[in-house]
């Protein structure tokens, strides 16, 4: 896959959506929706008959347990993933089994049965491992279209037809950066933290205060999906008879806390004096209930993908409840800036989606993008927020994709918590280094995050057919 130099935004890569899977969730529902779109510019839309699902490669061999016929099924519903009811889900979805009807866009009633019209493809195209092709059946002939689901909930076409109006505005940016020495060096010769560079380069899509509401936005998605995870008890949905373990870890923790929303919940936390020992329970049980709540088709946060959702989340609430208890909206904003940019980084040089990577480019990106954002609040030099993320990459280079039964449970809600411990450690190691000196730059572990992302094995991509998940059967589980 080439790789080209883009305009990436804070906002894409942390995107509001339903889970389990960004690339083969939150992507294919997006790429559903595209083609709706697609079909009403060329005015067809209205005379179409039946649509058809082609699902490959990775998409097919982990799309039941990713829910990847849920997501595609729901965006030609015209469902947006991130204000849908994630109660109505599997309702929508059960009757459109039952009755073979679809209403398409919540516009035209169409005949539907999803066993006949998704089909899984075990072979894989040639342009990415995530493919999906929808033909809509219009007079007697088909109209098709091929996305791309890269990770992230990025959704592409192999022939990228926005990449020249991207790359155009990527020139345009007050302050392009496509590697980290771009960042750093804007940095320093502007004696600026690197929160405020990006947030200069934000403003040149927006304005201040639309950035201001969607970070909002961002963090209470974040901050719910902490709270329901830790107050939702029982065992996950995929027969892997997962339980939920955020409840009972919070519920040893909290003691007597006392509170009516997520709100109250946040100070009540920030009330009681912990331990060492307590610290990482407290990390583990934010980092877990944010991926319990991703597992169940609840909805989250992309950080940079819905598999690692939970380090980021996890890793500002040690802020603000270990670090700070003074910490507040603008510190969110600083450490998301941060993150997202840092995670642009790897998105431009390698890749966030497991099906290409592994699970580097999912929790160890993410970690990489945690550790970088609390170096900064934690009052780290731009030299020392990179090294901090060049830390956590580092020690996740070579990290496998295996879920057991194509689901995104067994190892993957676990990966979180390890993902926000490490950043944690990233942050404090980088804050005593000689950061100015350091002998691994952060352009380099990305450049080897990709080698080694080429070099890996595909049964270790978000197949199903290697690590893990051969070696433990569901019926072990």
């Amino acid at each position: 896959m080439t790789k080209q130099v883009e305009c990436i935004s804070v906002f894409d890569m942390l995107k509001i959506g339903v889970g389990p899977s960004s690339s083969h969730t939150l992507g294919p529902w997006r790429a559903a929706r595209r083609f709706i779109k697609s079909l009403k510019e060329a005015g067809v839309f209205e005379d179409i008959q039946k649509v058809h699902i082609d699902l490959y490669g990775s998409l097919s061999l982990t799309g039941i347990g990713h829910a990847t016929d849920v997501a595609v099924i729901m965006g030609l519903t015209g469902a947006d993933p991130q204000t849908c009811s994630i109660e109505n889900i599997p309702v929508e979805v059960e009757n459109i089994k039952l009755f073979k009807r679809l209403n398409l866009n919540g516009e035209l009633m169409i005949d539907f049965d999803p066993d006949m019209q998704i089909i899984f493809h075990k072979d894989f195209l040639p342009f990415h491992p995530n493919g999906i092709t929808f033909r809509a059946s219009v007079q007697g002939k088909d109209i098709s279209e091929t996305f791309y689901s890269i990770g992230g909930g990025f959704v592409v076409q192999e022939e990228r037809k926005r990449a020249e109006k991207k790359a155009f505005q990527f020139e345009c940016f007050p302050r392009p950066v496509s590697l980290a020495t771009d960042l750093l060096a804007y940095a320093k010769n502007e004696n600026k933290p690197i929160s405020q560079i990006v947030l200069e380069n934000e403003l040149y899509l927006t304005s201040e205060e639309d950035i201001n509401t969607r970070m909002a936005q961002i963090w209470d998605v974040m901050l719910d999906s902490m709270y329901t995870g830790c107050h939702t008890e029982g065992h996950l949905p995929g027969g892997l008879n997962v339980r939920r373990r955020a409840f009972d870890t919070h519920k040893k923790l909290i003691k007597e806390g006392s509170y009516t929303d997520k709100y109250e919940w946040l100070e009540a936390i920030r009330g009681i004096e912990v331990r060492f020992r307590e610290i990482l329970k407290w990390v583990s049980a934010f980092a877990l209930a944010v991926n319990e709540v991703n597992a169940s088709l609840g909805r989250v946060v992309t950080a940079p993908t819905n598999g690692s959702a939970g380090v980021i989340p996890a890793v500002m609430m040690y802020y603000m409840v270990i670090e700070n208890h003074d910490a507040n909206f603008e510190d969110v904003k600083r450490f998301m800036l941060v993150a997202g940019e840092v995670g642009s980084l790897f998105k431009k040089g390698a890749t966030i989606s497991a099906a290409m990577g592994g699970c580097q480019a999912e929790i160890g990106v993410s970690s990489a993008m945690a550790a970088a954002g609390l170096t900064e609040l934690m009052g780290g030099s731009p030299e020392e927020v990179l090294m901090a993320a060049e830390i956590a990459m580092e020690h996740h280079l070579g990290l496998t994709c295996d879920p057991i039964g194509g689901l995104v449970q067994i190892p993957c809600i676990e990966r979180n918590a390890m993902g926000a411990i490490k950043a944690i450690n990233a942050c404090e190691m980088a804050l005593d280094a000689d950061a100015a000196n350091a002998k691994v730059p952060l352009d380099k572990v990305i450049e080897t995050m990709w080698q080694t992302a080429q070099d890996m094995n595909t049964k270790y991509k978000e197949t199903s057919k290697g690590g893990l998940a051969i070696n433990v059967a569901m019926s072990d589980c």
